[in-house]
Order: C-alpha cells, then structure tokens, then sequence
C-alpha cells in the first residue's frame, strides 16, 4: 500500500522511469551506458516508492498508552520549556526520521483535538537543536482521557518541504490512525506532562503505531 499524499509523485516518477527506458534504448549506442541509465531510473522509481509506502498496522485503541507516531529513531528525552502552546515545562521525546523510513504520522492517543497549527518556516537539519522553533512545522494538541493534553509536532528537514497535517481543532480521533505525512525526511517531537513513565530510551529504534512511548495502569 502507498500513501494517498504520494500519489502525483509516484506517477510522475514512473511517467519519467518509463519515458527513459524507451528513450535510451531509441538513442544510446553505448551497451553499458544504456543499462546504467536504465538501472539508475529503475532504482530511483524504487526509492521514491519505498518513501511512499504505507504499511497497515492494526492498533488495539487504549487510553492507556502513547505509542510513537512515527517510524525512526528516537533522539531526545528530556524536559524542556515549551513556549507555543503549554508555556511550561514539559517531558519532550523526538523522533528523528531518515529518507528511508515509513514517512506516515499516525495519532499517538485518542482524543479531542484541541489546538492545530502550522508554521512556515526555515529547513534546518532535522537534529538541529532550534529546528523545533524555527523549521515549518504543525503543532497539534490532543486531550486524552489518562494523560491530559498531548502535544506533538511535525518538523520539516533540510530536505523535506512539505507537511500534511489532517487534525483540525475539535475532532476526535483515534489512535494509530493516519495524522499526516512528511515528504522526504524530517523529526516529530511529543511533550508529556513532567514525570510520564517513558518506556522507550535513546537511540532506540520507533515504529510508528507499534512502539509504546509511554503507559499508565
């Protein structure tokens, strides 16, 4: 399964993978140069495929647990202020993706969705320590039951350029379904009321609507 938002790229991508390979064999004399050329269209139809991909990963619903919303490695645990929304302290997590992985945002917890904004802003690398304030980004925040208000962030990088975000003030939405996507790599950070229990540790690997981020009984 491929991403709805991946949809025009990867049609323009196989349009272009196609048009080369018939080119070239109408136009290259060169044996090794035509299936390089071929080879290399074939590997980047690939890749922007793999980028798109959106595999189905059932969820069993709690409001007992915040699981990661997306694929990557885990970058940050530590608390901070939070100066957008909450203007306190808070217990921050991040999750660094890399081009190659699954690029879905999925919603960490059930809720209201009660604030959801979008910044334009600069394309820092991801890891950049002032990415968080100054990249374009979306902030949103959700109300759960057991956890209060949840605050997570989509974050562009230096190669991303653009962030779907589908949460809008007022819905309720439910976790591990599809929140969004952003294109060609990128970070999300999620701030926790201080003290959550964190049941994942740094550099570790997420999997996004697998992997528990935090838990209450």
């Amino acid at each position: 399964m491929f991403h709805k938002e991946g949809a025009k790229i990867i049609f323009i991508a196989m349009a272009i993978t196609v048009a080369v390979i018939l080119l070239s064999e109408e136009f290259i004399q060169s044996y090794w140069l035509l299936k390089f050329i071929q080879i290399f269209s074939l590997v980047f139809l690939i890749l922007i495929l793999q980028f798109f991909r959106n595999p189905k990963r059932p969820v069993n619903a709690t409001d007992t647990t915040i699981i990661a919303p997306v694929d990557g490695k885990v970058v940050v645990i530590e608390e901070v202020y939070e100066p957008e929304y909450f203007k306190d302290k808070r217990l921050q997590v991040s999750i660094f993706m890399s081009p190659i992985n699954v690029h879905v945002t999925r919603y960490a917890v059930n809720g209201l969705v009660k604030f959801s904004k979008y910044h334009p802003g600069k394309y820092l690398v991801a890891w950049h320590p002032k990415a968080s304030e100054e990249n374009e980004r979306t902030t949103v925040v959700i109300e759960n039951r057991t956890f209060g208000e949840i605050l997570y962030r989509q974050i562009a990088g230096a190669l991303a350029r653009r962030i779907v975000n589908y949460a809008r003030e007022g819905m309720h939405v439910v976790q591990g379904t599809d929140a969004g996507f952003i294109k060609f790599g990128s970070r999300v950070d999620i701030f926790l009321p201080v003290g959550t229990p964190v049941d994942v540790k740094l550099n570790q690997k997420a999997i996004g609507g697998k992997t528990i981020i935090a838990r209450r009984a």
